[in-house]
């Protein structure tokens, strides 16, 4: 479980490209035009070793200027609430403007590391410029250049002195954790009520009903769980932009802690751009993933729905499609317990330890009739392989010349594990090493 670092500030002062460039992948559009970032995007970084959740929290203009502050106040309010410390970006061209002065305001009665960051210093003219944001009354300020990386060592190296140490929870007893994710109003709530079989959750249609993560022990199929809802939502709201991103904050501590994610989504709003986020942010931090398709009986079917359904979601999540889809609806109890049994099915696919034995008597045969393409004039031969000491499957496979084994190779080789040991729902990582 990692620290969550947020940052806040005005459209257009360059929080984007700074997120894209600590999370070395260009996930979040960066543009000229205020207002671009809509959603809110998150991912996972590290420095000298340490690693946190980062949320890239866009400004969203939606017309007047009084408007305009008001989404601004609401986003760095709950980034406030969430987060373990907080990156205040402001753009040294502009200089100090109204709307930083507004959230310099709220980050001043905060009892956390704020950092205040003036962005697009690339030269010693603009350095010297920056000495006028010492009036925001936030102390020190980092100066830097998102666009190329200036100055941004010295920044991260102050925000991960900054951070809480994670002390690793002693859990009372180290039972699996199952945790229900989603979007606000999927029925994750429902679906734990009808599960354990008494109104245990607050379950409106207001989204954001359910304000903290709770754990509940729950024993079936003779395998004992705890079951974490999560929604997080603290505050009453009719601005579901704010209520899901609070969601999403709240889903990335749940995520990052559990083992199994069951992913619940709403049938009538079908595998939209928010669950999509929450199914890749699973994936990324390797968990067992089970896909919860609620509310079918709200839709209307024929023979082919179900498949057509189940193709559309399994495009979207390539290349990792081997993922248990199960329809179910909590309102008439249909397939919960089918849900909570794949649930565990995956949990136990990925705790799965295959021996060494077994592994290279099923593998080296076929990839002798398959070898790895030569890569400039090499061949690779690829002679043992190992599983990895790891909470989730991993595999090295010792080879000669692991630098010329390419990525097609790799997932022919993932393919193979899964078509022969079963890791439905689970992500599989093949490493190639040297002999």
């Amino acid at each position: 479980m990692s620290n969550i670092v947020a940052i806040v500030g005005r459209p257009n002062v360059g929080k984007s490209t700074f997120f894209n460039r600590l999370i070395q992948r260009r996930e979040a559009i960066v543009d000229a035009v205020s207002g671009v970032t809509r959603d809110r995007h998150y991912g996972k970084s590290d420095w000298n070793g340490k690693e946190f959740s980062l949320i890239d929290t866009g400004g969203y203009v939606k017309g007047s200027d009084d408007v305009f502050e008001t989404e601004i106040d609401k986003q760095v309010e709950l980034a406030i609430d969430e987060a373990d410390a907080i990156i205040f970006m402001v753009d040294v061209e502009s200089g100090v403007t109204g709307m930083d002065e507004d959230v310099a305001r709220l980050l001043r009665k905060v009892d956390k590391p704020v950092f205040l960051t003036v962005n697009k210093v690339d030269n010693s003219k603009r350095d010297e410029d920056a000495v006028e944001f010492y009036s925001l009354g936030l102390g020190e300020y980092y100066t830097i250049a998102s666009i190329n990386g200036s100055g941004t060592g010295d920044l991260l190296d102050a925000l991960v002195d900054a951070l809480p140490e994670i002390k690793e929870e002693e859990e009372e007893d180290q039972l699996p954790r199952f945790a229900v994710v989603g979007r606000p109003n999927a029925g994750k709530s429902s679906f734990i009520n009808a599960l354990i079989g008494e109104e245990r959750y607050i379950v409106t249609d207001i989204a954001g009903t359910t304000r903290d993560s709770i754990d509940t022990k729950y024993n079936r199929f003779g395998f004992e769980f705890n079951l974490v809802d999560t929604a997080g939502i603290r505050r009453k709201s009719k601005v579901k932009e704010d209520l899901e991103f609070y969601s999403v904050m709240r889903s990335v501590r749940a995520i990052e802690h559990c083992d199994v994610c069951l992913l619940v989504l709403d049938a009538t709003r079908g595998f939209d751009g928010q669950v999509q986020n929450i199914f890749w942010l699973a994936e990324r931090n390797r968990k067992g993933i089970v896909i919860l398709v609620n509310k079918w009986d709200l839709i209307e079917k024929d023979t082919k729905t179900t498949r057509e359904f189940e193709k559309v979601i399994r495009k979207e999540i390539e290349p990792f499609t081997d993922v248990p889809i199960v329809f179910i609806s909590v309102l008439s109890k249909q397939r919960i317990f089918k849900a909570i049994e794949t649930a565990v099915e995956v949990y136990k696919n990925r705790t799965k330890k295959i021996k060494t034995s077994k592994l290279n008597e099923v593998l080296l045969p076929i990839i002798e009739n398959y070898p790895p393409p030569a890569y400039k004039g090499k061949f690779v031969k690829i002679k043992y392989i190992m599983q990895l000491p790891t909470p989730q499957p991993q595999f090295a496979f010792f080879c000669n010349l692991p630098q010329y084994v390419r990525d097609p190779y790799k997932r022919y080789l993932e393919n193979k594990l899964r078509e022969h040991f079963d890791f439905n729902g689970v992500s599989v990582s093949v490493y190639m090493r040297k002999k």
